[in-house]
């Protein structure tokens, strides 16, 4: 499913990843924990094509079976709307849209046709729990309300794998629950695969492996 090899990255003359090696199955659910500052996020963001590794003699990058390695900005767009989904510590939802909206945006980032869209969001929202809330704005949700959202959308494209940065850092512990074993279930149910940067211990015990950073390096 990820296959990353010998990544590193610097910004000026301060080395974060020196060298990181990454394997990840279709279906597992991985935590990757450390203490702030060993290169949790900036791992997440070069698995998302957020940010690129620097081009070394033996890095490899691969998501599903394909090569990531030095293709073109515009190609690496399109690769992440259509395989990578994203969830944030903050949900990072479009105010003056509703949620249906804010579910459906990725999809018409990639063309898809409008009424099978919201057909299919819908259909997430309802897996959600949240039938009731298609036409309310961010500021009329819950906190858990508004991250349940934030899956709804990352879960749109159909994506390989979700990319999620300490998802339930800002939630309460009762709506941070909800939300791990959530992530389980869509696991079970639809082998979603999913990499989970996090402080939350609970969280990362759940996981199917517990991969910790130290110092730019999986140790």
């Amino acid at each position: 499913m990820i296959k990353a090899k010998n990544i590193y990255k610097s910004f000026g003359n301060v080395k974060v990843l020196k060298g990181v090696d990454l394997h990840i199955k279709k279906g597992e659910v991985v935590a990757v924990v450390g203490p702030s500052g060993a290169g949790k996020t900036t791992l997440l963001q070069i698995l998302g094509t957020l940010d690129r590794p620097e081009k070394n003699s033996d890095f490899e990058l691969s998501l599903n079976n394909t090569s990531l390695n030095g293709i073109s900005d515009k190609e690496i767009s399109k690769f992440r709307n259509q395989h990578i989904g994203f969830i944030f510590q903050f949900h990072q939802l479009l105010p003056e849209f509703t949620a249906l909206e804010n579910v459906c945006i990725p999809a018409f980032i990639a063309k898809k046709e409008k009424k099978e869209t919201e057909q299919k969001a819908m259909e997430i929202l309802n897996f959600l729990g949240l039938k009731d809330r298609y036409h309310h704005k961010p500021t009329q949700l819950s906190g858990g309300e508004q991250q349940r959202v934030a899956v709804a959308r990352a879960l749109i494209n159909n994506p390989s794998v979700i990319l999620a940065d300490e998802p339930s850092g800002n939630l309460d512990s009762a709506s941070a629950k909800k939300l791990h074993e959530l992530f389980f279930e869509l696991r079970d149910t639809f082998n979603q695969t999913f990499v989970l940067v996090t402080h939350n211990e609970e969280l990362a015990d759940m996981a199917d492996r517990k991969l910790t950073m130290k110092d730019g390096v999986i140790v």
